[in-house]
């Protein structure tokens, strides 16, 4: 489980302008481009790990705690302003105004703080370890995170039935995964030899489900209420898998006398890590 840290941003990411500004500085000695992005990067870094420390700062105090000049930090300011990490604003100024207008400070923003570590998993880890223990622990306490688990994903299942209800069986997996992706999941239906395989590529709470297995157990209750069949679970990224896989097998086009029925998963497709 990644906690919060003191220095740098959290998780080897360095903010959201390393995805886009990868500019360098030209007509500098002989460094290579490569190099030169990269210090360009860490003192950008150093600039809003600054400001994360001691809270909004002018440029004329952040180039004096970083021995920049005042040129150079504005000149940082401005990419992680255009990324939205940090926001201009104008000071506060307690007791009496001088004359003049107030030195304009630069804050993190939301997105700006997000970039550092964080102890969200840290805190959910916690939360679920007290609703098992406050429940006795053991059976009663798996059942209790299971119970959370469940209710964590009910407002979620009633927006997910909505927009399942309205397109044919057979299309029912593509808008799941068109779903999950708009919630932050990378999901991609595609497939199988008997049926659909639904893949996540991405899992916003996998670091607690590696201790709390009962969050994937309620997501693959949740996918086969919605699409109307039993689902295996072939492989999560809690148990260590590259991806969330979930097997959807095929339902069998039958007469309107007759009920529907599912083709089973063979032993071939059984996988791994069920949840």
């Amino acid at each position: 489980m990644i906690e919060a840290t003191g220095g740098g941003f959290g998780r080897g990411f360095t903010g959201p302008e390393e995805l886009r500004n990868n500019g360098v500085v030209k007509n500098v000695g002989e460094a290579p481009q490569e190099e030169l992005a990269t210090g360009e990067r860490s003192t950008r870094n150093r600039v809003a790990r600054s400001i994360l420390d001691h809270g909004p700062s002018t440029v004329a105090e952040l180039a004096g705690r970083l021995g920049l000049t005042q040129a150079a930090v504005r000149r940082h300011l401005d990419a992680l302003v255009a990324d939205d990490v940090v926001a201009p604003r104008e000071q506060r100024v307690y007791g009496a105004r001088t004359r003049g207008r107030p030195a304009k400070v630069f804050a993190l923003t939301d997105c700006g703080r997000d970039a550092f570590d964080q102890s969200y998993d840290k805190l959910a880890a916690e939360a679920l370890h007290w609703i098992s223990q406050s429940a006795g622990g053991g059976e009663l306490g798996d059942a209790a995170v299971a119970a959370f688990a469940r209710a964590r994903l009910a407002a979620t299942a009633e927006k997910y039935r909505e927009q399942l209800a309205a397109v044919a069986p057979e299309q029912r997996a593509e808008t799941l995964a068109r779903a999950l992706t708009a919630d932050g999941y990378a999901a991609t239906a595609r497939s199988a030899p008997v049926g659909e395989q639904l893949c996540q590529h991405h899992c916003p709470v996998a670091h607690v489900a590696e201790q709390f297995p009962q969050l994937c157990e309620a997501e693959t209750e949740l996918f086969s209420h919605l699409l109307g069949t039993h689902v295996q679970r072939l492989a999560t990224i809690a148990h260590g898998d590259g991806v969330c896989t979930t097997f959807i097998p095929r339902v069998e086009t039958v007469s309107p006398q007759q009920e529907p029925k599912t083709t089973t998963a063979s032993a071939s497709t059984a996988g791994r890590n069920p949840a």
